[in-house]
């Protein structure tokens, strides 16, 4: 008797999703390698149960954006670029002006750009949860630590 081609894949259903929370310690972590970890969680690509096409990610909590790390001179070098689509709208900014006005900005836009360009992302980055300083208004939900080596 054959099988059917699908007998044996599993794929995530959107009601059965268990979703966690992860907390992230920014302080002295390099950024891409933090910021790959973190799109992977959201992502849900740490789980077993990973589909691409179900958000089966969870809720990452970082802190301590403004202590993150670069290696080489990216701190003076590393530019971030964006248009307005509109004519001369290209806006460019220093990694080094963006960490003293806007640490959060950095990290969201690094995470950001590693999740996958698809509908699935506009959701997946709204459970990530950047924060300044060490404290953050998510105890209640008792995010677990993470580290990336």
């Amino acid at each position: 008797m054959e099988t059917a081609w699908n007998d044996k894949t599993t794929r995530a259903k959107k009601e059965a999703i268990d979703r966690k929370w992860h907390l992230v310690d920014m302080q002295g972590q390099v950024l891409g390698r933090a910021s790959t970890g973190i799109a992977m969680i959201l992502m849900g690509k740490t789980k077993p149960t990973y589909t691409p096409s179900v958000d089966c990610g969870d809720f990452v909590v970082a802190v301590n954006a403004d202590k993150v790390h670069l290696t080489g001179n990216k701190l003076e070098q590393k530019i971030y670029f964006h248009h307005t689509a509109h004519p001369g709208g290209g806006r460019s900014i220093g990694y080094k002006k963006l960490m003293s006005e806007n640490p959060q900005r950095a990290l969201q836009i690094s995470v950001k750009r590693m999740l996958p360009k698809t509908r699935l992302a506009s959701r997946q980055i709204l459970r990530l949860k950047i924060y300044k300083g060490s404290s953050h208004p998510h105890l209640a939900q008792n995010p677990q630590p993470v580290t990336f080596a």
